[in-house]
């Protein structure tokens, strides 16, 4: 794989991983929301990652068909709802209590969507090192063209 391959790798994981933090972002900011335009509380999302084939710059630079390039790089399929039960907390006087004084709020721990979090910065500034990296060999391999 040449070095534009491995930017296309890399910038595929910094899109990804922007949009998993955006997602983590979205639930957290909406931890207390019981009503939502559906008219239930709101539920978690979760971004689906998946691997995708390379159509990179340098493969069509060179020439190469998709076939002959090895895949690489992430794409987001899909951002999906979680489908487990929303917490029931007591709260009679909530105006979405229901008639037993119950309301129905989003299931999302703090604590699990800061690890989440966490985890899509980490990953996204080893993505952005890994360019960084990737442009240092590419200028040095131009230094020594010349």
């Amino acid at each position: 794989m040449n070095l534009f391959g491995m930017m296309d790798i890399s910038g595929s994981a910094l899109k990804a991983e922007r949009v998993r933090a955006e997602v983590v972002a979205s639930n957290m900011a909406n931890s207390e929301t019981t009503r939502t335009a559906d008219g239930g509380p709101y539920r978690r999302h979760h971004v689906v990652f998946s691997a995708m084939d390379s159509n990179s710059f340098g493969a069509s630079l060179l020439g190469h068909a998709a076939r002959d390039v090895p895949r690489g790089g992430v794409d987001v399929t899909g951002v999906i709802e979680d489908q487990g039960a929303p917490l029931m907390r007591f709260d009679p006087q909530h105006p979405d209590a229901g008639p037993d004084g119950y309301v129905a709020y989003p299931d999302i721990n703090p604590l699990t969507e800061m690890v989440d979090l966490m985890g899509a910065t980490r990953s996204y500034g080893l993505n952005a090192s890994a360019v960084q990296a990737e442009k240092g060999m590419l200028a040095n391999s131009l230094e020594i063209l010349k």
